[in-house]
């Protein structure tokens, strides 16, 4: 049975290192996105509403 090479695993870990940073960076991104939209048409109501006062 041969054995994998450390070579072989310091790659498989980088692999899967920079695959688990990717995925939580672009599930943080899309979480802020959603929340600068809430934000931004809160905003843009409020100043939409202060024209009148």
């Amino acid at each position: 049975m041969p054995q994998m090479s450390p070579m072989n695993w310091m790659i498989l870990f980088i692999y899967f290192l920079t695959s688990l940073m990717m995925i939580s960076m672009i599930t943080y991104f899309i979480f802020m996105k959603k929340k600068n939209n809430k934000n931004l048409k809160t905003n843009k109501k409020i100043l939409y509403y202060n024209k009148f006062i």
